[in-house]
């Protein structure tokens, strides 16, 4: 502490600096400074009166960034002000709006953080120091570069989640003062800010931040765009504003004629980019898009929210498959709500929201609404905790993110971990657990414990047995049945979703199977490099440096990492080529062997199949056939049967109930053909149901022709009052392209539910 007093530090006003002439202060700000000078002339201590830290480090920011400007030209000291009210508005304490003027100081000037915590505290120098780090992070370097900097980034979160709350304020001020960067510039910044502090803002919760981060990035990446869509928003406001108006006064009458006195009434423009975004996603004009607008009933308890429910669906017609109940089942960030969307004036769709005053304030300002150190006083408990439901997806990256080798699968893990809306599924118990959208009964399973994962047999999902690459839906009901010698299986990595449950079956491959899994690293390693000299490439200097370039102690754990896919083949290759691997002498023959004189290296070559172009790689020469119980497709993991008559093998999907009942020695592991090129497809059955209007089945398989998917049957079934129900047997490729085209049907405004049929 001596070293620390005897730096140097600017002097301190006790009242508002005179020579501020060329900014306007906000009025919050200038109140604050009047009353500190107040307090001081009453006789107070400057360092201890009730408003000196603000006021303190307001001053401190202005004396350093005096001399400072912005590439606009403004004085620097409007950056930090507007950042300091940002963190006010949120409901922010003295010390987050304290490093809010402060957060820049360290970075810009000559004073260091020990000067900050002399001056300011501990807790203030925490989160300058915090936000300090951040700023350093350049989100567009290299993948390793850029996975390191997420690595950190999430571990100063976790630490104290207010350091990135502080830097969401510093990116949004940035982001509305962007016009005065070159081009280049703000198209770099707009993406980052699109990529990962917008989601940022929505997994916070922070949706007043989520919303404006999200337009100012189309504005700067799609200008056009942007700017067409902001016209024709702000032609049809008067129309839009009036029939708002009409409903209004329908529900005001309404709602005290129910005996709801209290309440308000506010329309909702939706903004910019959700209205972009629901354009380009489901292929629609601008005109088609109906709900640009919502309506928000505020009331004053939980009861009314239920209440105003039933007479807005009394009022208008209620759209089935429209309604959510996010106060029955919060959002993991704490998000309240009923959403429903009803068929308002003139049979146009319009959304409305309801809630309570507390529940708006949480959905305005997400986490800063229920901030920890508030209970308690102090900022002990703004760490990450294990009973925080609401960091449950921070806690889970960092689960994961520290054994995670590639750098670019854990960055493409984490954008997948931060835009996944979630999907809220029970335990028999009843336990509400959320996962990201598209997990499967493996995920569930991994998510309970790592044991049950581990020992998983099988899964029933609304008391039906269902295969374990199942998408769960909201609102299933998810059991998983153990089994004490049952394993994971590597198939399991082609179709869970969350990082966590990845991890924890390539550690259970990693720490059983490591004999195997070495093998068949070599194996893969032989594939892109060839036969030839790999004895001797794996003994030699430059094969070890790539083992610890990539993070391993040996090139043994290389091999291990690679065979249970820990990480790819091309990443070693793509090392191996960067250690300048110029020659390596054969232990053998002493002949040189070199990168170059082996075969050449393809990292994205598929795998060596079969002899012949047969879909199906394993059962090469046999006479074969696909299961029409389960209807397997490319993509999906398989197992052939043995069947007991002449038609030979019979191909079914891993989870098919049928397999159940097979002898195990009549299973035999098969796998989809990656270098097949016949351009099979396979027949699937899909049904849809949907609002019944005229025009709707035309509406589907137009989508479909024009995903170029034949249509080999349908059928429509309609009941008066009720949705259509229709069936469709469709020719598909593989996997992925059935989930394209059922996300493209689902993404259209009149389907309420679409579901593959599988018998198996």
């Amino acid at each position: 502490m001596n070293a620390v007093a005897a730096l140097p530090t600017p002097t301190i006003h006790t009242t508002c600096p005179q020579d501020i002439h060329d900014i306007e202060l906000p009025q919050w700000l200038e109140d604050c400074l009047q009353q500190w000078q107040t307090e001081v002339e009453q006789g107070q201590d400057e360092a201890t009166a009730p408003h000196c830290l603000i006021c303190r480090a307001f001053c401190f920011a202005y004396d350093l960034h005096a001399q400072q400007r912005r590439k606009s030209g403004e004085p620097y000291i409007a950056h930090p002000v507007a950042v300091a009210g940002l963190l006010r508005d949120l409901g922010g304490d003295e010390a987050m709006i304290a490093a809010g003027f402060l957060h820049d100081v360290v970075e810009d000037t000559d004073i260091s953080i020990e000067q900050i915590e002399a001056l300011f505290g501990e807790e203030t120098a925490s989160l300058v120091e915090g936000v300090t780090k951040l700023s350093k992070f350049n989100f567009s370097s290299t993948t390793e570069h850029q996975a390191e900097n997420f690595r950190r980034m999430f571990l100063a979160m976790a630490k104290d989640i207010r350091v990135i709350v502080v830097k969401l304020a510093d990116r949004l001020h940035n982001m509305r003062t962007l016009d005065a960067l070159n081009p280049e510039k703000q198209r770099r910044i707009a993406r980052e800010t699109k990529d990962i502090f917008a989601p940022l803002a929505n997994r916070l919760g922070i949706w007043r931040f989520k919303w404006e981060l999200e337009d100012l990035s189309f504005k700067y990446l799609e200008p056009d765009s942007y700017r067409k869509i902001q016209s024709l928003v702000v032609e049809k406001r008067g129309d839009r504003e009036s029939r708002l108006e009409t409903v209004k006064d329908m529900l005001r009458f309404r709602l005290r004629d129910e005996g709801i006195e209290h309440f308000e009434l506010q329309g909702r423009p939706k903004h910019l980019y959700g209205i972009y975004y629901k354009m380009t996603s489901q292929d629609k004009a601008f005109e088609e898009i109906y709900d640009i607008a919502a309506l928000r009933i505020i009331v004053e308890s939980k009861g009314e929210c239920y209440r105003a429910l039933s007479v807005v669906h009394d009022v208008f017609k209620p759209i089935p498959g429209r309604f959510k109940d996010y106060i029955g089942l919060p959002k993991p960030n704490r998000y309240q709500s009923l959403h429903t969307t009803v068929l308002g004036l003139t049979s146009r769709p319009l959304e409305i929201q309801i809630r309570t005053e507390e529940m708006h304030h949480v959905a305005e300002y997400g986490i800063a609404a229920h901030w920890k150190y508030k209970e308690s006083g102090g900022s002990e408990n703004t760490a990450l905790t294990s009973t925080d439901e609401k960091f449950t997806w921070l806690r889970q990256l960092l689960d994961w993110q520290s054994d995670l080798k590639d750098a670019q699968e854990y960055v493409e893990n984490l954008k997948q971990n931060l835009f996944d809306d979630d999907v809220y599924v029970f335990t028999p118990k009843g336990e509400v657990i959320s996962l990201a959208r598209g997990a499967t009964p493996v995920d569930f399973a991994y998510r309970i414990h790592t044991e049950v994962g581990h020992h998983m047999k099988g899964a029933r999902v609304n008391g039906q047995w269902l295969g374990v690459d199942t998408r769960l839906k909201n609102g299933d009901i998810v059991e998983i049945v153990t089994q004490k010698n049952s394993h994971p299986s590597l198939d399991w990595l082609n179709f869970v979703v969350t990082p966590s449950a990845r991890h924890r079956i390539r550690q259970w491959f990693k720490r059983s199977r490591r004999d195997e899994n070495i093998l068949r690293g070599r194996e893969l390693l032989e594939k892109e490099l060839g036969k030839t000299g790999l004895e001797a490439l794996l003994k030699s200097e430059p094969m070890q440096k790539t083992a610890e370039r990539c993070n391993y102690q040996n090139v043994e754990d290389l091999l291990a990492g690679l065979g249970y896919g820990e990480i790819t083949s091309n990443a070693v290759v793509n090392r191996l080529r960067e250690n300048n691997v110029n020659n390596v002498k054969n232990s053998q023959s002493n002949q040189e062997v070199t990168l170059a004189s082996s075969p050449q290296v393809h990292p994205t070559a598929p795998p060596a199949t079969g002899k012949d172009n047969s879909p199906i790689a394993g059962i090469e020469g046999l006479l074969y056939h696909i299961a029409g119980c389960c209807h397997p497709l490319p993509g999906e993991p398989i197992m052939g049967v043995v069947t007991r008559g002449a038609r030979g093998i019979s191909i079914h999907r891993q989870g098919c109930h049928n397999l159940e009942q097979m002898d195990g020695d009549r299973l035999i592991p098969v796998r989809w053909n990656p270098n097949n090129n016949n351009h099979q497809t396979y027949p699937v059955d899909i049904v849809i149901e949907a609002i019944d209007r005229v025009g709707v089945l035309k509406d589907i398989l137009s989508r479909l022709s024009d995903n170029h998917i034949n249509v080999r049957n349908a059928d429509v079934k309609t009941h008066l009052g009720r949705p259509a129900i229709i069936s469709l047997k469709i020719d598909i490729r593989d996997y992925q392209q059935l989930l394209g085209i059922m996300a493209k049907i689902k993404n259209m405004s009149d389907v309420m539910d679409l579901r593959r049929v599988i018998s198996g």
